[in-house]
């Protein structure tokens, strides 16, 4: 494993709990590269523990709040983890900014590995807990692997659909889609010529009046002392732009509806992503094996980024999330 060097002090987006210890670690996913997380810890709590390994959103780090997601629910119980995927953050890989629907999924099986191997962790209790694209991969890695117990999505994006159809599948065609491979080919080769890879898709500085009301709400998030992280591509200089042309041809849900575990799909009835939970949910239950154990939770009033951070409104349903993992994680 290459050596990574990780940040010590304090630099996340929310404040510390004294209720938890934290500690930085790092695992290796099957492809070498090495993954760097922040481990909470409950105080006063015996092991062994129910764990639970979180990422997202897509294209930010664990500082932000997939942090807080693992800090909140370490204060209820469970041993946590909140991971940087590979190439981005303080994880390793080359080039930076890169996204893979393998590679991606991979890192949550590589979380996996890291906890159900802990000795503090009971390993027939594991779950994981994936937020915006990362809610789609979460679901892909609750498909494929049978150690994880339980599962949640927060304000899921599927990556997959978005890149091969647009928001909204408003290019859902073989002509868009052929006009989108000859731009991102294009790239690639411009790229290799000058040696470097060019950026794109960072969250729009300074916004545009005219922005769409979603483009508004990830500004709010990203771009404000609220979510900024100097090492989060959202908040930023954005991906590769070649980095996740892959989604375009290797659909993520493909066999959600082969999911045996527990799963709850939870989103904000105002959030623009809405429909990509509404619709994965729906395909989850069709003809699944399992359906006592799965659960689509809307919360009026939110939206998509409301459930980053609360929103100031407390939308996180963090009560309904610990009593989920305990049933299903018991």
């Amino acid at each position: 494993m290459s050596e990574l060097i990780l940040t010590q002090e304090w630099d996340k987006t929310f404040p510390r709990s004294e209720k938890v210890n934290h500690s930085k670690v790092t695992f290796r996913n099957r492809y070498g590269i090495a993954l760097a997380a922040d481990m909470y810890v409950p105080k006063d709590a015996a092991a062994p523990f129910a764990a639970i390994a979180v990422s997202g959103p897509f294209g930010a780090v664990k500082e932000q709040c997939s942090g807080l997601y693992a800090q909140t629910l370490a204060e209820r119980g469970f041993l946590t983890i909140a991971f940087d995927p590979s190439f981005t953050g303080e994880s390793g890989g080359e080039p930076r900014r890169v996204a893979s629907p393998d590679i991606n999924t991979e890192d949550f099986q590589a979380a996996v590995d890291f906890l159900v191997t802990n000795p503090a962790v009971d390993p027939e209790r594991v779950g994981i807990l994936g937020i915006c694209g990362w809610g789609g991969l979460a679901l892909n890695t609750a498909a494929l692997d049978t150690r994880v117990k339980a599962t949640v999505v927060s304000t899921m994006y599927d990556m997959s659909r978005i890149a091969a159809k647009g928001y909204f599948d408003s290019s859902d065609s073989e002509s868009a889609r052929h006009e989108q491979r000859g731009m991102l080919n294009k790239q690639r080769t411009e790229d290799y010529k000058s040696g470097s890879y060019a950026r794109a898709g960072g969250v729009v500085d300074p916004l545009p009046e005219d922005a769409p009301y979603f483009v508004k709400d990830y500004y709010a998030y990203y771009r404000t002392p609220r979510g900024y992280h100097p090492r989060s591509g959202n908040s930023n200089d954005g991906w590769n732009i070649t980095g996740t042309m892959s989604f375009l041809n290797q659909p993520l849900l493909a066999y959600a509806n082969e999911i045996r575990s527990a799963v709850l799909i939870i989103h904000g009835d105002k959030a623009h992503s809405c429909y990509m939970g509404r619709d994965a949910f729906a395909h989850m239950m069709d003809g699944n094996p399992v359906p006592e154990n799965k659960e689509l939770l809307i919360i009026p009033g939110a939206s998509h980024t409301d459930l980053y951070d609360g929103g100031g409104k407390d939308a996180i349903p963090f009560d309904r999330i610990e009593s989920f993992y305990k049933e299903y994680l018991k």
